[in-house]
């Protein structure tokens, strides 16, 4: 180990990862603002029962290094239950002669579910997105996420589906959100493909990701826990200045060669002494984010892990049926025929308002608590990244660096958040 010593801002899943990435190389030292690990992977107990007071957080990864570093820290077999991800639709019959309104996800490839009038238009569609786009389009050859999803898809998966339930999770028209956001986020199915999952009635199983890996206790905030451990974490260090001052940044009156912000890029520009970036200030005020409310209930017992809600009858947009996840997160208090599940509105909503959605939503949920997080879907424009790219090449000769979903202003999952430490480490 060499004496440099570096200040990490945050000890959410990007900061502690990060902190684990140098501790070998550097003298670590992360200061954390709040009294506990964890950031947006936070669980906390109500009643006995498991809370994911931000989403419903579980592991696996396409990259093969996040895998072998996540494994080197965890014992799997002990520590983790693998399971199938079984998740589905709840359509609304009204107005339709549906059969089924529970879909498996992804719904493209269930449509033989639907009526005969439902199924002959989805076909027609698909004929209709082979002559207007071709076989082979690919991601650049659509001019926004609406317009993607128009015609990746078609018309009638759009107006039953997509639409509805895009809108309730961003509120937006979906023709104004670019699809440089959306790179490597969104399935790429072609119209042969959803052809032949129907004609073959293929099961989700068969896909990438179909399966994952689930703490046998207390949730993903055992991961942020565990990770904690052997880390010089100073928790209750409400950062207000980082500040450079003859090649030294100061962080809490303590001097350090570099810094590593895994917080909020608007709380970062307005902390930074001792570099100009000023031109920084008003993108950086500018960028768009959603938070969520989670609410968390006991709902009755089904055999699923996520349900999408595009119904207009309330505003969820999802359930995550944490309850299935692992024994542990149901109490003894939890009846046998019942779980424990998140259920996720987009922004702020009242308790009054919670309980009033709660009475139109499946499964009778019964409100424990719920959670308001203000940040939580950053929302991207055609310059976002560009513009962070510039903000990073200003700071890191300067040893200076970000990285984190409401950082990099990236709609990360846990294991993408483990990447681009990773990726952003190597240039350390």
């Amino acid at each position: 180990m060499n004496n440099n010593r570096i200040a990490i801002i945050g000890a959410g899943i990007s900061g502690m990862s990060t902190a684990h990435f140098l501790r070998d190389k550097y003298d670590i030292t992360v200061f954390e603002k709040e009294s506990q690990p964890g950031g947006l992977i936070k669980c906390r107990r109500v009643n006995g029962s498991l809370f994911h007071t931000c989403g419903g957080h579980v592991f696996n990864s396409k990259r093969q290094d996040v895998l072998d570093w996540f494994w080197s820290k965890f014992t799997r077999e002990e520590e983790f239950s693998k399971a199938d991800r079984n998740s589905c639709v709840f359509m609304d019959k009204n107005g339709t002669s549906l059969e089924h309104d529970n879909i498996p996800y992804p719904i493209e490839n269930h449509m033989y579910l639907f009526d005969e009038a439902t199924q002959t238009a989805f076909y027609e569609d698909l004929e209709e997105i082979d002559k207007v786009k071709g076989l082979n389009a690919t991601f650049t050859d659509y001019d926004s996420f609406g317009d993607f999803l128009r015609w990746r898809f078609g018309k009638t998966l759009y107006n039953l589906y997509f639409q509805p339930y895009n809108e309730k999770v961003w509120r937006r028209d979906l023709t104004t959100v670019p699809m440089s956001w959306m790179e490597g986020k969104l399935p790429m199915p072609t119209t042969q493909e959803m052809r032949d999952n129907n004609a073959n009635k293929v099961e989700e199983k068969a896909f990438v990701h179909a399966t994952f890996w689930y703490e046998k206790k207390d949730g993903s905030q055992y991961i942020a826990d565990k990770l904690a451990e052997g880390l010089d974490i100073r928790y209750d260090s409400d950062i207000q200045s980082i500040k450079l001052v003859n090649g030294k940044w100061i962080v809490c009156g303590e001097e350090f060669d570099k810094v590593v912000f895994c917080g909020n890029i608007k709380d970062m520009v307005n902390m930074i002494g001792g570099l100009d970036i000023e031109a920084f200030k008003k993108p950086v005020a500018n960028l768009e984010y959603h938070g969520t409310t989670a609410v968390f209930c006991e709902i009755d017992k089904n055999p699923y892990s996520w349900i999408y809600q595009p119904s207009r009858r309330h505003e969820s947009h999802r359930i995550i049926c944490t309850g299935n996840f692992s024994e542990t997160n149901n109490y003894l208090s939890v009846a046998k025929d019942r779980i424990t599940a998140t259920i996720e509105f987009t922004d702020e909503i009242s308790k009054e308002d919670i309980l009033d959605n709660l009475s139109r939503i499946p499964l009778n949920p019964k409100y424990l608590d719920h959670q308001y997080n203000k940040y939580t879907y950053p929302i991207q424009d055609a310059n976002t990244r560009g513009m962070i790219k510039s903000l990073k090449d200003a700071l890191s000769p300067n040893g200076f660096y970000f990285t984190g979903r409401f950082a990099d202003w990236e709609y990360y999952n846990m294991d993408v958040a483990m990447g681009a430490a990773m990726d952003m480490v190597s240039n350390i």
